[in-house]
C-alpha cells in the first residue's frame, strides 16, 4: 500500500509563525498544476501497480485552489494506479475559504477528509495569531463541515503569546462541544526565519515559557481523553477509526511519494530505503517538473534504526523492545537508562514494547535520543 503527498504551495498571506514553504503569487496556480500533472507522469514507474490507501493534500493553502485542478490530478492517478476501495482522500482547508456549495463541491470531487486550520476559537488568540478567520467562523465551519464530510480533523494551537489555562480550556471545552473526528493540538513552535522568531528576539513578543506550554498540553491530555478521544501520536487525538491514514502511515515509516515543490518522498526497493525531497521553489518546479527532486539519500542501518526508535516513540503502538537492544550501541547503559525512565513515569513496558506514558509524551525526542545516544 503506497500513501501519496501533494504540497500545494499557495496562501493568500504568510502567518507569522509558519516556516512552511509556500508563496502568495496565486496567479501561477494554473502554470502549478501543469507542471503538478507532468511530474506526476514522469513518475507513472513509481506509481504502477500500487494500490493508493491515502492521499493528503497539503500546503500551503489547498482550500483557495479552484476544486477542477484537484479532480483533474486525482483522476490522473486513478488511471496510473489502483486506488484502495476505501481510500481516505484529505484536504488541508482555512476556514475562511469555505462555504456550503465550497464544501459541497469539495466533497463531489472525491474529498472524504477535511482538515480544518481552525488554530483557536476565541477572538484573542485568533488575533494575536494573525488569523483571517473570526471565532464564529471557527465553529459555524467546523459545523457544516461535519455535516458534510465522513471524517473532519481540527487543528489548534496553544502557547500563544498571553495564553494562560483558562483560554486554552476555552478551546478545548468549544471544539469538545463539536465533537469532530479528529483534533491535533500543536504547541506553537518559535522557528527560524519567521516573523515570530524576529519579533520574539527583539522582545516585541513574549510565548509562554516551557512550564506554561507543558500545563496546556497536560490540560489537553485530560480534557479530550474525558471526551473520549484516543492520543495516539504526540500531537494528535482521534475517535476510534478515524486517525490520518496518510500521516500514521508515514510516522510507521510506510513507503509515499510526495508530488509539488518541497514534497518528500520515502520508498523501498531491494532491501534499500530511500528518502527524497523535491526543489523548495516553485520557479525551479514550474521550470522542469520532470526533475524536480533536490535531494536524494540511501539510509544506512544506523539512520534506519534512529528513524525507526523515533518515529515508533512518537505514536501508541510503541516500541519493539528487543529491536531497542538489538542495535543499541549504550550497553549496560541503556538498562540504566530505562529504569530512570520508568522510575519517571515516563515509559512503560507491556508484552515486549515500551509505551509512553501520557507525561512520557511531553518528552518524546528526548526519550529517544537519550536511548540512541546516551
Amino acid at each position: 500500500m503506497l500513501s501519496l503527498y501533494v504540497h500545494i504551495p499557495f496562501c493568500k498571506t504568510r502567518c507569522s509563525y509558519c516556516d512552511f514553504y509556500l508563496v502568495t503569487r496565486t496567479g501561477l496556480i494554473d502554470k502549478f498544476f501543469k507542471a503538478l500533472s507532468l511530474e506526476t507522469a514522469s513518475r507513472s514507474s513509481s506509481l504502477k501497480g500500487q494500490t493508493i490507501g491515502a492521499i493528503h493534500f497539503g500546503g500551503g493553502t489547498p482550500s483557495i485552489v479552484p476544486v477542477r485542478y484537484l479532480v483533474e490530478w486525482i483522476n490522473q492517478i486513478a488511471a496510473l494506479c489502483c486506488m484502495a476501495p476505501d481510500i481516505e482522500i484529505a484536504l488541508e482547508a482555512n476556514p475562511e475559504d469555505l462555504s456550503h456549495s465550497a464544501m459541497d463541491e469539495l466533497r463531489a470531487s472525491g474529498i472524504t477528509r477535511l482538515s480544518l486550520g481552525v488554530q483557536s476559537f476565541t477572538p484573542e488568540k485568533l488575533l494575536a495569531l494573525k488569523r483571517a478567520h473570526t471565532a464564529l467562523e471557527s465553529r459555524q465551519i467546523t459545523a457544516l463541515a461535519l455535516k458534510t464530510f465522513e471524517s473532519v480533523s481540527v487543528d489548534l494551537i496553544c502557547g500563544v503569546p498571553g495564553e494562560h489555562l483558562s483560554l486554552w480550556n476555552t478551546d478545548l471545552q468549544a471544539v469538545l462541544a463539536l465533537q469532530p473526528q479528529h483534533i491535533s493540538v500543536y504547541m506553537l513552535s518559535v522557528e527560524p526565519k519567521t516573523l515570530l522568531h524576529r519579533n520574539v528576539v527583539k522582545g516585541a513578543i513574549t510565548v509562554p515559557d516551557d512550564a506554561v506550554q507543558a500545563s496546556l498540553y497536560e490540560l489537553a491530555l485530560i480534557e479530550l481523553a474525558k471526551g473520549g478521544y484516543i492520543h495516539y501520536e504526540v500531537s494528535n487525538f482521534c475517535k476510534p477509526g478515524h486517525h490520518s491514514r496518510y500521516n500514521l502511515a508515514s510516522w510507521k515509516r510506510e513507503q509515499y511519494l510526495g508530488f509539488g515543490p518541497s514534497a518528500h518522498s520515502f520508498l523501498v526497493s531491494e532491501g534499500k530505503e530511500t528518502r527524497s525531497a523535491n526543489v523548495s521553489s516553485l520557479t525551479r518546479y514550474i521550470a522542469h517538473p520532470e526533475d524536480a527532486e533536490g535531494f536524494c539519500e540511501v539510509l544506512t542501518e544506523d539512520e534506519r534504526y534512529t528513524e525507526q526508535v523515533f518515529l515508533s516513540l512518537r505514536i501508541n503502538s510503541g516500541l519493539d523492545v528487543e529491536f531497542l537492544r538489538k542495535e543499541n550501541k549504550l550497553g549496560h547503559r541503556l538498562s540504566e537508562t530505562i529504569t530512570r525512565f520508568e522510575q519517571q513515569g515516563w515509559i512503560k513496558q507491556l508484552e515486549g514494547r515500551f509505551y509512553l506514558t501520557e507525561n512520557g509524551f511531553l518528552f518524546a525526542d528526548l526519550i529517544a535520543g537519550e536511548f540512541i545516544f546516551g
